[in-house]
């Protein structure tokens, strides 16, 4: 593997590949990587792929400068993790190569209605932040196919959205979520939990699970969430938000919808963790 720090190199090596008949997958990242982010470089690598991954830890999309500044940053493990998995270019840029102008009067990229609420409405400017630092990212790689894991369902209806109105070339390929053996969902995030924080992370999958079945039988959405919440509470975890959406639009479900996927977001000590739950109810319609 090569690893490459600016765009110029980046530019190279993805022009060579693709002189030389190679399709172009991207995994875009922030580092620390885990067994989820090493199942999108598989995926790519599967579909045959000349494959770039990038880790920049984007400064856009935090909120909170005390978050951004413990991001962990593990590149030399990332690194060997890539090598090991057969990733061709390692592309890990630094802000001034990536916001060469400064981050203040930065052209960003918004996606309306699908930002809109769950982590949009907790973490304000965060999905402009995305959609801007993957919006520039793709037009330095220039991929045919790219890579986001479905743990961050919000995230990958803006990246598909996005691709979509600016008619831009690419095919976005979600990727099922990663999950622990016992169901947790993989994260960087999930190293803040202590050994006692880790054994009760599981619960938001569960309540995940208990609403999923709770839907099946009939309840209400609003009945289902209201004893999910108190639930997820009791388990140790501080509910941000527990929604059921359509996973067509990421619209708030009805009664009539049928592909529905439900998603969470909990604080659980120093980790603010999400995941979510695609679900087909079976039953006929009301």
């Amino acid at each position: 593997m090569i690893t490459v720090h600016t765009i110029r190199e980046l530019r190279e090596h993805v022009r060579n590949a693709r002189t030389s008949g190679r399709r172009i997958g991207f995994v875009p990242t922030m580092g620390n990587l885990h067994d989820g982010h090493i199942s999108l470089i598989d995926r790519a690598r599967g579909d045959q792929c000349f494959t770039v991954a990038s880790i920049f830890v984007n400064p856009l999309q935090f909120n909170d400068k005390n978050d951004l500044a413990r991001y962990p940053r593990t590149l030399p493990d990332d690194q060997a993790r890539l090598s090991a998995a057969g990733c061709d270019v390692l592309f890990a840029p630094d802000v001034d190569e990536m916001y060469p102008n400064g981050q203040q009067g930065q052209t960003i990229v918004q996606v309306p209605v699908v930002s809109d609420g769950l982590c949009g409405a907790s973490r304000p400017g965060h999905f402009d932040g995305v959609s801007t630092v993957v919006t520039k990212l793709f037009n330095m790689v220039q991929p045919d196919n790219a890579y986001f894991g479905e743990k961050d369902f919000q995230q990958v209806a803006v990246i598909r959205k996005m691709v979509a109105d600016l008619n831009m070339p690419i095919e976005i390929v979600p990727v099922p979520t990663a999950r622990a053996a016992d169901g947790l969902a993989l994260s960087s995030r999930n190293g803040y939990l202590n050994e006692q924080e880790r054994a009760l992370a599981i619960g938001l999958y569960q309540t995940l699970q208990e609403i999923a079945a709770a839907l099946q039988t009939g309840e209400t959405i609003a009945s289902v969430l209201n004893s999910a919440t108190a639930r997820l509470n009791g388990r140790g975890f501080v509910t941000d938000y527990l929604e059921v959406r359509r996973q067509s639009d990421l619209q708030p479900a009805t009664a009539a919808d049928r592909e529905l996927v439900i998603l969470g977001a909990a604080v659980l000590g120093p980790a603010r963790l999400i995941d979510n739950l695609q679900v087909t109810l079976n039953r006929a319609s009301d």
